[in-house]
Order: C-alpha cells, then sequence, then structure tokens
C-alpha cells in the first residue's frame, strides 16, 4: 500500500492544481505549459433547413479531423443575470395601451420571473482547449481554428482570462463563481 506523503499537500485548492496564473486568455502551469483556445458560439441548427444543417455537421467533422494535437472539448455554464431584461420589458409593459400585446408582455414577465426563482438560468459555452508551450505555435492554432470554425459555419474566438475561469470554476467548484472580498 502506498503511503501519501501528507507535508506536501496543502489544505487548498491552488495547493495542488498547477496553475500559476491566467493572462491574456492563456492559462499559465507551473511547467511553463499553456492552456489556451477558442470559445465556439452556439449555434441552433435545428431551426434551420436539412441541407443547411448537414452541411454544418460535415463541415464540423472535417474541423475536428483535421487537428493534429491533443484538445478537450469543454461545455461550461455560466450564469446569466436577466434582470436588466425583465426591466425592459417591465418599461414596455407599462408603454402600452394595446391590452392584447400587455398580456402577452406580461406572460413573458411571469415566464421570466419563474426561471429566475425555480431554476438558475445559464448560458451553455462551448470552448475548444489545447496545451502548448510555444506562444507563435499557440496563435497559429487560435488563428486556424477560428477560420476552420467560420469555414464551417460557425463563430469562434480566441479564449478570455473571464472565460478561463468560468471553465476553472466549472470543474474545481462545481459551478459556483468564487468571489473573494474583504472582510470588514
Amino acid at each position: 500500500m502506498l503511503k501519501m506523503n501528507t507535508e506536501k499537500r496543502g489544505k487548498y485548492t491552488n495547493d495542488f492544481v498547477p496553475i500559476r496564473s491566467i493572462t491574456n486568455g492563456i492559462i499559465m502551469l507551473d511547467n511553463n505549459e499553456k492552456v489556451t483556445g477558442v470559445k465556439i458560439y452556439p449555434r441552433n441548427i435545428f431551426i434551420i433547413d436539412p441541407e443547411t444543417r448537414n452541411l454544418i455537421i460535415n463541415n464540423l467533422r472535417n474541423v475536428y479531423n483535421l487537428i493534429d494535437y491533443e484538445f478537450w472539448i469543454i461545455a461550461a455554464d455560466r450564469p446569466v443575470d436577466i434582470t436588466a431584461y425583465l426591466s425592459r420589458l417591465q418599461l414596455l409593459y407599462n408603454s402600452q395601451i394595446n391590452p392584447v400585446k400587455r398580456k402577452l408582455i406580461l406572460e413573458d414577465i411571469d415566464k421570466a420571473n419563474m426561471f429566475t426563482t425555480t431554476m438558475n438560468v445559464v448560458d451553455t459555452e462551448f470552448y475548444l482547449l489545447f496545451k502548448e508551450t510555444d506562444m507563435d505555435r499557440i496563435q497559429k492554432k487560435i488563428r486556424a481554428l477560428i477560420q476552420a470554425f467560420a469555414n464551417a459555419g460557425l463563430n469562434a474566438t480566441q479564449t478570455s482570462n473571464d472565460d478561463l475561469r468560468v471553465v476553472l470554476d466549472n470543474f474545481l467548484n462545481g459551478g459556483q463563481t468564487t468571489t473573494f472580498g474583504a472582510v470588514m
């Protein structure tokens, strides 16, 4: 049986996660490797015609088959604050004279309130991440991925620091955003 060295183990998550920092959309690891990638914006392919849908799926298959390095595809939920949307609906309701339109707006307000009280409102975001040490290769891979996804009919951008924090929060904190502040 292996004996664990408890002296090296800390009691905090950051004691055993090998992350040095998150800078310029890149996670810097303790061993000088860098983790980065692209955020792929979702597209509902089920509301487009079947021919276009099949074309997007085939193009996406080609994108993944062209990647010749290790990568991870991650789906992460990001909490969404819909209070601004609710405020706009309320203003629209107050300014509307037509009773039919008022009723429809009120139904939307009730539905939005139901979402905020009974469940968490989240956006699902998709990421393709990879590990690399050379910054030139990182930039080439990111440009190639963005172009490949564009050719497949999807929008993609390089990950931001905030995106990477969401991904880490999803894995390390069960999706809960960590916010630390001064205790008075």
